[in-house]
């Protein structure tokens, strides 16, 4: 079994990113590919640019990606209450290559935030227009207030029934095939 996961950041240290590699761990006979959206920065989209360069290649590598996976793990940062500038681009030019960018895979999706809400306004938006991108969620999470609630040394979740009710999202993607 083949997961794809990445942040919705290009933060080089998102805590984002930090849950997406524990999330990884957690799943046990599969082969997960954690991706780095920093690997497929593309120029600002436009109708004009794409006019004018066509589809970019690493668009079209990112969706391979996804093409090949049997699954999908996202977590999402929130900037104002959305996507981050950097994965909006990138799904942007997926999306005119092949509106069904999720290419009916499952997947769980979580967010997270220094804040109490966890980047819960994001995770929202994620989880109701993935359907429409061809996208099946198996499973959501927000995890609040990061930095209280998950060790970075150890790299794990410290509340226990934040902990728990990850561990039971994530394995939502443990019998796929």
């Amino acid at each position: 079994m083949k997961i794809v996961a990445f942040a919705a950041s290009n933060h080089t240290k998102s805590i984002n990113k930090m849950l997406v590699n524990y999330a990884a761990q957690l799943l046990k006979n599969a082969e997960v590919e954690v991706l780095d959206l920093n690997d497929y920065e593309l120029p600002l989209f436009s109708q004009d640019k794409e006019a004018e360069i066509g589809h970019p290649q690493l668009a079209k590598d990112f969706l391979e990606k996804i093409r090949n996976s049997d699954g999908i793990i996202i977590s999402f940062a929130e900037h104002n209450g959305s996507y981050t500038a950097a994965y909006k681009n990138l799904f942007d030019w997926c999306s005119r290559i092949e509106t069904k960018v999720f290419n009916h895979k499952p997947m769980v999706l979580f967010s997270s935030s220094p804040g109490p809400r966890g980047g819960s306004s994001v995770l929202a938006s994620a989880v109701e227009s993935a359907p429409y991108f061809d996208g099946v969620v198996k499973a959501s999470l927000a995890i609040p207030c990061f930095h209280d609630n998950f060790d970075v040394k150890k790299r794990v979740i410290t509340h226990e029934e934040l902990n728990e009710q990850f561990k039971d999202a994530v394995s939502h993607l443990n019998h796929l095939r």
